[in-house]
């Protein structure tokens, strides 16, 4: 057969296939390209967006979440501080109530025990009246008592001016009662018979009125 063409025809060279070939992928790409769904695209952007959006929200949650343990952290601050006040107010409480206790014990350890006698009477009169700062001795005190009431706690003088005038000596060393209660000190029993009391309540008129009551040999 011979080389000749068809007439109406041409005949396709290679590099005509070759170009044809091309365009028909190009076209088929492009429209697989086109026919993509929407509801993909869509699904494409809805999947991107959250992850911005996620950070976004993380990083707040991350700030709430710094500021809440910074609230924490200064109220447990507050805390420790106000339970370390409340353990020092104990302390100090403690110790001055320890203090206190310790130094009632020392008081009661300086207090002596005396006899329910003449002898211990003008010993714990001495010992009230060094106290309060009242001048005596013991042999000033037990000669005026002797001589007085004989060291009865009890006497009472009844035919005395003082008794004519209604207010009788009474006690130890014979005190009226408006000088007992003028120069009564505090601390001792507020009776004109009780034997201390009545010492030191003369003691103290007689330094007032004579210096000391080692002054005083006669009625006073």
């Amino acid at each position: 057969m011979s080389a000749s063409s068809t007439p109406g025809h041409s005949r396709l060279t290679k590099a005509h296939k070759l170009s044809i070939a091309g365009v028909a992928t190009f076209s088929a790409a492009a429209l697989a390209f086109s026919l993509v769904p929407a509801d993909a695209a869509e699904s494409e952007s809805v999947a991107i967006a959250p992850v911005a959006w996620t950070k976004v929200v993380d990083g707040a949650q991350t700030k709430a979440v710094q500021q809440h343990l910074s609230v924490q952290q200064v109220v447990a601050d507050k805390a420790a501080k106000d339970a370390a006040k409340a353990k020092a107010k104990a302390e100090a409480a403690a110790k001055k109530d320890r203090e206190a206790k310790a130094a009632a014990s020392r008081s009661a350890a300086r207090t002596p025990v005396f006899a329910n006698n003449l002898d211990g009477w003008i010993k714990e009169a001495l010992f009230i009246m060094k106290r309060e700062g009242i001048p005596g001795t013991y042999a000033g005190i037990h000669r005026n008592i002797m001589r007085e009431s004989s060291g009865n706690p009890m006497a009472i003088n009844n035919w005395d001016i003082n008794a004519q005038n209604g207010i009788p000596s009474k006690g130890l060393l014979q005190v009226i009662l408006p000088t007992f209660k003028t120069y009564h000190v505090k601390g001792t029993k507020f009776d004109q018979y009780d034997p201390v009391a009545n010492i030191v309540a003369a003691c103290n008129y007689a330094a007032d009125r004579y210096g000391s009551m080692d002054n005083v040999n006669s009625a006073y």
